[in-house]
C-alpha cells in the first residue's frame, strides 16, 4: 500500500510526487501517456520557459485567477525556489527579456528529464500507459483507485492520499483531456467553467489573409468591449491561421474570451506605431513623400513604414490603391492613413480551440480547496495541484510556476 498516488505526471504531479517521497514516502505516480512531461516538452516553444524571475509584488500581479489563493503556495515554494531548485539538478538556465527563465540548452526537455530523473531518484514509482477511471472514496475520504494498465486489464490500488494533477484540457494531445474534472465532480466538487486562456483570437478585419505569417514587433495593443477599454499591452504580436497570436495576443486572450462567451462586442486596435505621436508620424510620412519621385506608387511609401504584409490592407483601409501614384495622394488620406498606423482596428469574433490555448481558465473551485495544504474540504485525503484548479495566469512562465507551486505544496500531505 503507498503513502501517496499522485494521478499526471505533468509539472505539478511531477513536482508534488518528487516532494512526497522525498520526505520518505512511498508515491505511486499514475501517467496515461507514453512519458512523463508531455507539456512541458512544448512549452515556450519547445524552449520551456518554466517561471520568470520577476520581484514577488510584480510577479503576484501576472496571477489572473485566485491570486489570493495561490500566494500561499507561492510563499512556500515562490519563483526563486523554482530557479534554485533546478539548479541544483544541474539545468543551467537563463533569464531573457520580460524576465522569462529558460534552460541554457534552449531545450524543453531538460526540465521535463529532469523532474523525472529527480522522482525516479527519490523512489517514485511511475506507470506509464496507465489510465485513472476512479478515485474510490468511503465515508467522506479517498481510500484508493482504479485503473486501466498497459495490458488494458482494471486494477484497483489503495491509498489514503490521492493527488490529482491531470492538468487542464488545453493541448489534449499531450493528455490534458479534463479528466480531473471529471473526478472532482464525482466526488462534489463544484466546477468553474473551462474556457481556452493564452489563445489566438479569430477577427473578422476583411484583409486578415493578407496578414498570415506577419510578425509585429514593439506594438500597441488596446483590448475593447463594448467599446470601453479593457486592457492595454505592448509587445509582440502575430498572425497565422490560428489567428492573431504573439505575447501580446495571448494576454489580453483571457479577458477577450470571457468578453465573446457573454455575447459581448470586442476589438483589438493597434497603435503601429507606438513610438511616434500622430504629428511626429506626419512629419516622417511628408518627408519620406519628399524623397520619392510623384510617379512613385503609394505601395513604397507604405513599405517604408510597415511590413510587406501590411501594404495592400493598409492601402484598402486607405482607400488608396497601393498602385496608385503618391502624388495624388491627398492630405485627407495621408490623416486617413495616420489615424489607422495609430489605431488599426482588429474586430474579434472567434477565439482558438482547447488545441491551441496555452492553458485552461476555469478547474475546480478553489473555495473548496484548503490554501495551505491543497487538500479538498470535501473529501479528506483528496488533494489537487496545477491547472486543474481554478488559476491561471499570463504568459512568461507565470502558468508553469503556478504548476510547481501548487505541486509541491501538496506533495507535502499535510492535514
Amino acid at each position: 500500500m503507498y503513502d501517496a498516488i499522485v494521478i499526471g505526471a505533468g509539472a505539478a504531479g511531477l513536482m508534488a510526487a518528487a516532494e512526497a517521497a522525498r520526505a520518505g514516502r512511498s508515491v505511486l505516480l499514475l501517467e496515461k501517456m507514453e512519458k512523463a512531461g508531455r507539456k512541458i516538452r512544448i512549452t515556450g516553444k519547445g524552449r520551456c520557459n518554466l517561471t520568470n524571475a520577476r520581484p514577488a509584488e510584480e510577479f503576484m500581479d501576472h496571477v489572473r485567477a485566485n491570486a489570493d489563493f495561490f500566494n500561499v503556495a507561492f510563499s512556500e515554494f515562490n519563483n526563486r525556489a523554482t530557479i534554485r531548485f533546478f539548479e541544483r539538478l544541474g539545468v543551467k538556465l537563463d533569464i531573457e527579456r520580460g524576465e522569462r527563465v529558460f534552460p541554457h540548452s534552449g531545450k524543453a526537455w531538460d526540465i521535463a528529464n529532469a523532474l523525472t530523473e529527480y522522482c525516479e531518484e527519490h523512489g517514485v514509482e511511475i506507470m506509464y500507459h496507465t489510465r485513472v477511471t476512479e478515485i474510490l472514496t468511503l465515508g467522506g475520504r479517498v481510500y484508493g483507485v482504479k485503473y486501466i494498465n498497459r495490458r488494458g486489464f482494471e486494477r484497483k490500488e489503495e491509498c489514503e492520499n490521492v493527488i490529482v494533477a491531470t492538468g487542464g484540457v488545453s493541448y489534449p494531445s499531450t493528455g490534458s483531456t479534463g479528466d480531473g474534472y471529471t473526478f472532482a465532480d464525482a466526488m462534489g466538487h463544484t466546477i468553474e467553467p473551462v474556457r481556452p486562456a493564452l489563445t489566438p483570437l479569430r477577427t473578422s478585419h476583411p484583409q486578415r489573409e493578407y496578414l498570415n505569417g506577419l510578425l509585429l514587433k514593439n506594438v500597441g495593443a488596446k483590448l475593447y468591449v463594448d467599446n470601453e477599454l479593457r486592457q492595454e499591452e505592448f509587445g509582440e504580436l502575430g498572425f497565422s491561421e490560428r489567428g492573431i497570436e504573439g505575447a501580446v495576443a495571448l494576454r489580453v486572450s483571457r479577458a477577450a474570451v470571457d468578453a465573446l462567451i457573454d455575447q459581448k462586442r470586442v476589438k483589438l486596435v493597434l497603435d503601429l506605431k507606438p513610438a511616434l505621436d500622430a504629428d511626429t508620424l506626419r512629419e516622417r510620412i511628408r518627408r519620406e513623400m519628399a524623397d520619392m519621385q510623384p510617379e512613385e506608387f503609394f505601395a513604397e511609401l507604405l513599405r517604408k513604414l510597415v511590413p510587406k504584409n501590411l501594404v495592400v490592407p493598409l492601402a484598402k483601409e486607405v482607400d488608396f490603391h497601393s498602385k496608385s501614384y503618391i502624388s495624388k495622394l491627398t492630405d485627407t488620406e495621408i490623416e486617413r492613413l495616420i489615424k489607422i498606423l495609430k489605431g488599426m482596428v482588429f474586430p474579434i469574433t472567434d477565439y482558438a480551440p482547447f488545441e491551441y490555448a496555452v492553458v485552461t481558465a476555469g478547474g475546480v473551485s478553489c473555495d473548496e480547496v484548503n490554501r495551505y495544504t491543497m487538500e479538498s474540504v470535501k473529501v479528506k485525503g483528496l488533494y489537487f495541484a496545477g491547472e486543474v484548479l481554478d488559476i491561471d495566469a499570463d504568459t512568461g512562465g507565470y502558468n508553469l510556476q503556478v504548476a510547481f507551486s501548487t505541486g509541491r505544496l501538496a506533495g507535502q500531505l499535510k492535514k
